[in-house]
């Protein structure tokens, strides 16, 4: 019965590296219990109690502390998927539907003003990636 538990652990943690599901890994540490609880010779029943309180405790666990996690930003807002976010730049002027172009890492951008801040040349901070645009404010 040892062997059993060891190769649904494996395959639940060769299923989470398919999915990315970290989920799974609790799961495979339920099994592992279950596989420990058999090497010391207790009864299926222990083996089976000990794999589904482990794995659920575990699992109940991550998603409690997930959930008091703040969530993440959105991607276009989020420094983490686009390095240019806080970045400056410095705007000449702005066309009157909010839109410029700037001179940036050396290519020509596109920028937008942000929603809500006021039409202000000069140094400004990249909020947001939008596609091809910079979503930027006036530096404060």
């Amino acid at each position: 019965m040892t062997t059993i538990w060891w190769v649904l652990a494996g395959l639940a943690v060769a299923l989470e590296l398919a999915t990315g599901t970290f989920y799974l890994l609790m799961i495979a540490l339920g099994l592992v219990a279950g596989a420990v609880t058999s090497h010391l010779g207790l009864p299926l029943v222990a083996q089976i109690a000990t794999a589904a309180v482990v794995g659920g405790g575990a699992t109940a666990a991550w998603h409690w502390k997930r959930a008091r996690e703040p969530a993440a930003a959105q991607a276009s807002e989020n420094r983490d998927v686009h390095l240019d976010i806080g970045a400056q730049v410095r705007v000449e002027s702005w066309s009157p539907d909010r839109t410029a172009r700037v001179e940036y890492r050396g290519a020509q951008w596109s920028v937008r003003l942000a929603a809500g801040a006021p039409v202000v040349a000069g140094l400004c901070v990249v909020r947001a990636v939008e596609g091809n645009w910079l979503v930027v404010a006036p530096e404060r």
